[in-house]
């Protein structure tokens, strides 16, 4: 693949990054190291270019479909389309939002269609001095300057690729969706939030009539239907639904602080709990993302980093056994980056994981991570007991913090990553846009 030249890479990124950022960096979030240029340090990842997304650096989940690129944004309300026709130059040509406050930061795109999560623009809703405050309490009890919004599951026609075309609204009263899992054909896994309720819990929807669609389930962990009286889960703790990925007939969710969860989902519509581990003491929790490999029997989940500069210790990702689903055990975790020292700034640690989408890059063998300010990673875990690190690619810290909260470190914050089959890759990153690149493996 054609390389691009430093002048191209600095012309490209001198927009977003400022002009102090073309005549040196900062030291201070690398102290004691070498500077990041602006294309990152890369091994077996090679860095192709760069988008600011049109002004919205706030980027987190990415979907692919038709050449074009559709991200979710944290704090701007919206989704965001992109033309990446030729991946060196992407090209913002549609945004869509559903109005202020309504925060549509996760999505999946597949069959043409595009299904985004509705909720509250949390941030915008919370009054914490510190990122912490919201991983360390549940939703409900961290809203407290409520403002209208819209909350619910849309979905959108995408067979024009540019544009979004809503053809139907699922509506949830609460504090809206988190995420979803739904790589085709009839069922819909939510993370989704309804008045009552703590925090997010497993809703799944029934898509067999795509502008009609119907919720047919829910499950939760003991503790977080209030309204039901249930006994409080514990305080400091977040019991919540990040998201469930399915394989076949099994669904393997994460409970952030309350764990992983394994189920029959053979009756999508009668969710049963096979298994319930949390490793949460005496890890600090944040289960983030479960990536079932069901060829190989395992699972790999990810804990979400979730403390600047290491305050709650190292967060780590677990490769777990699950030929018996009623007892997955934790076998290895994935190595810790130590190629620089990341806890110096910012957030370090797994955030997520490519998850293996049909039409998209698909290993039970090769992962791909992102791990905040430490980039992306790529781990190879043929031997399950004794995965390794293969490449990696580390960001520049940005111009301009982005993450309106406060006492927030000015570091990248490496997000979600799309991989094609091809291996280009399509890294989100809420503080600072987009970057593709290309593995080489």
């Amino acid at each position: 693949m054609r390389q691009f030249s430093r002048r191209r890479h600095l012309q490209q990124l001198s927009g977003v990054f400022g002009s102090a950022a073309l005549s040196g960096w900062s030291r201070s979030a690398w102290a004691s190291e070498a500077e990041i240029p602006l294309e990152g340090i890369g091994k077996g990842i090679q860095h192709i270019s760069y988008s600011d997304i049109g002004g919205r650096p706030d980027s987190v989940q990415v979907m692919f479909n038709r050449q074009h690129v559709y991200v979710g944004h944290m704090f701007s309300d919206g989704v965001t389309i992109l033309d990446a026709t030729d991946p060196r130059a992407l090209k913002p040509v549609s945004f869509f939002t559903a109005g202020q406050y309504t925060r549509t930061h996760h999505l999946q795109a597949a069959e043409d269609l595009l299904l985004v999560a509705n909720g509250a623009n949390i941030v915008a809703m919370q009054s914490y001095d510190n990122m912490r405050g919201y991983f360390e309490n549940t939703l409900v009890d961290s809203i407290t300057k409520a403002k209208k919004f819209r909350c619910g599951l849309s979905i959108h026609d995408i067979s024009k690729p540019n544009e979004m075309r809503e053809i139907a609204f699922l509506e949830m009263p609460g504090f809206g969706i988190n995420r979803l899992w739904w790589p085709g054909g009839r069922y819909a896994y939510v993370s989704a939030h309804f008045d009552g309720f703590t925090d997010h819990i497993l809703c799944v929807v029934d898509l067999k009539t795509i502008t009609k669609p119907e919720i047919v389930a829910k499950w939760w962990l003991p503790g977080m239907n209030r309204a039901a009286g249930e006994p409080a889960t514990p305080k400091g703790k977040r019991f919540a639904l990040h998201h469930m990925i399915t394989a076949g007939d099994r669904g393997y969710a994460a409970w952030r602080d309350g764990g992983f969860t394994i189920h029959d989902i053979s009756d999508p519509a009668n969710p049963k709990l096979l298994s319930h581990i949390n490793w949460s003491p005496p890890f600090a929790g944040g289960t983030h993302t479960p990536l079932p490999l069901p060829k190989r029997q395992l699972a790999i989940v990810a804990d979400e980093a979730n403390a600047e500069k290491c305050a709650k210790g190292l967060f780590h990702t677990f490769v777990l056994d699950v030929r018996a689903p009623e007892n997955p055990v934790p076998i290895a975790t994935l190595p810790t980056p130590r190629d620089r020292d990341f806890c110096t700034n910012g957030t370090f640690g797994p955030h997520n994981l490519h998850e293996n989408r049909p039409g998209s890059f698909q290993s039970e063998e090769t992962i791909f991570a992102t791990y905040n300010n430490a980039g992306v990673r790529v781990f190879d875990v043929k031997d399950a007991f004794a995965p390794k690190e293969i490449a990696y690619w580390v960001p520049p810290t940005p111009k301009k913090l982005v993450d309106p909260r406060p006492n927030i470190g000015l570091a990248a914050k490496t997000c979600d990553a799309y991989v094609r089959p091809d291996g280009l890759m399509f890294v989100s990153d809420w503080n600072a846009g987009m970057h593709v690149l290309q593995y080489q493996g």
